[in-house]
């Protein structure tokens, strides 16, 4: 059963049996569902829903069945097609449009697909919205509209105008990166990135672009996650090409990683670190990102005279946490940057107008600029559990054992000692507990995390 419905949508693998996978009628029903929930909230019958999709394989497909379900709502579908999950966002605001949905599994696999729902401000549904939609779901009690109340379907493309709104960001400056010459390679794993991203850097002025994987066929060449063990070629294309760069990107293009020159990887964690450092040098504020990122955002906000929050783990408690304290930056550590100026969700073209204005005004080469920043190593690790065992009495059996530390619990249990964190999570889906710790050196991270693990394997044996 693949079937997964949470905080960021309602996800699963193509085909298989209704209810376990995410077939056509699991699909149907989630939509109209949402186009339910969304009706009753404003009280109106004629809504308007902006669609786009990433390039998987199965796309279109889900693309046509979205869209005839919504105008069987009697919905108005403004259909962007092939589109970034930041450029639909963007569309939900231009089109002042009701909702948004977009189709794609992020970095999972080329099987998976999941539906992406937005709400009129074009940001991801709360969680709270989130349970009503399933719940509208599980009671499956939909009224369809008769002949004459049909929706319509129009179609626009938005890549332009998310790239003009990049380029009219007061902190992003095509002219000195134009002027900078700059080599980069690009990677976007066979999706919708490979159409965005050369077209966007070709605005910024940058004239020398080697893409590879950039055809989005959906056939994704290496696993679409963007971690140093799935990006060997860019990283020797990087070398071979004597790049400045690599730019790599997720299939929806909302996480950004780069690679240095010598091929090695920049570190997702430090996208939104330099990008921070850059925003922050010019304008003093608040930062926000999520208990699971790196402590070196919190440094470098501390640095330029910000405050630092934290929020629980998902773009829209990062989101929530940022309004809440008017933070001006923030995001994720899997290379999601959010920037309020242009829009409130990850955005890899808004990170890479930004980065690439810091980069060239910096001078300095990638290794250099990563060895300017606080350094920390991340150790990500799990505890498979039982299906009986109690993981909600186990995290609260550590917070009495970690009492005299600073003890978080908004998101699981993260503990901050004095040379580095550990933060435990349970999985919704599967039967673990998923622990993330930081310090200053790999052995002192991996021994942060050993040590917890060591306790919680001898309360469930």
């Amino acid at each position: 059963m693949t079937l997964i419905k949470s905080i960021s949508g309602i996800r699963g693998t193509v085909g298989g049996k209704v209810g376990d996978n995410l077939t056509p009628l699991d699909t149907v029903k989630f939509v109209a569902a949402y186009t339910s929930f969304l009706k009753a909230g404003i009280n109106k019958e004629n809504i308007k829903i902006v669609l786009g999709r990433d390039a998987r394989l199965s796309g279109e497909m889900y693309a046509r069945l979205v869209s005839a379900t919504l105008v069987s709502m009697g919905c108005d579908v403004i259909d962007i097609g092939l589109a970034t999950t930041p450029t639909t966002e963007l569309a939900v605001i231009a089109e002042h449009a009701d909702g948004g949905i977009i189709l794609t599994a992020s970095h999972n696999p080329k099987q998976w697909n999941a539906l992406k729902l937005l709400n009129s401000k074009g940001e991801f549904l709360s969680a709270a919205d989130g349970e009503q939609v399933l719940e509208l779901a599980e009671e499956e009690n939909f009224d369809f509209v008769e002949v004459d109340n049909l929706g319509e379907i129009t179609e626009k493309d938005y890549t332009d105008y998310h790239i003009e709104n990049v380029l009219g960001l007061q902190l992003v400056d095509a002219a000195i990166i134009e002027k900078a010459g700059l080599k980069i390679v690009v990677d976007a794993v066979n999706s919708v990135g490979g159409v965005v991203i050369p077209r966007l850097l070709a605005a910024l002025g940058v004239k020398d672009i080697t893409c590879i994987n950039c055809e989005p066929d959906g056939n994704f060449k290496h696993n679409p996650e963007p971690l140093a063990e799935h990006l060997t070629e860019i990283s020797a294309k990087v070398r071979e090409c004597g790049a400045d760069m690599g730019i790599v990107v997720d299939p929806d293009v909302d996480r950004l990683a780069f690679i240095s020159e010598n091929g090695e990887m920049f570190g997702e964690e430090y996208t939104l670190v330099a990008v921070a450092d850059y925003v922050l040098s010019n304008k003093v504020g608040n930062t926000v990102s999520n208990l699971s990122s790196s402590r070196a955002l919190r440094d470098v906000t501390l640095s330029h005279g910000g405050n630092y929050g934290a929020s629980a783990v998902g773009e829209v408690n990062v989101v929530e946490e940022m309004k809440r304290i008017g933070a001006i930056i923030g995001g994720e550590g899997n290379g999601g940057v959010i920037y309020p100026a242009s829009h409130y969700g990850r955005d890899a073209l808004v990170g890479i107008g930004l980065f690439l204005t810091h980069y060239v005004k910096e001078n300095k080469k990638m290794t250099d600029l990563k060895a300017s920043y606080p350094a920390y190593f991340i150790s990500k690790n799990k505890i498979q559990l039982s299906a009986s065992t109690d993981v909600d009495g186990i995290l609260e059996k550590l917070k009495e054992v970690y009492r005299n530390e600073k003890v978080t619990d908004i998101d699981g249990v993260k503990i901050d000692f004095k040379d580095g964190w550990v933060h435990l999570r349970k999985s919704n889906t599967e039967p673990i507990i998923r622990v993330y710790s930081e310090a200053k050196d790999e052995t002192t991270a991996k021994s942060l995390a050993d040590n917890i693990i060591y306790k919680v394997k001898e309360w469930t044996n």
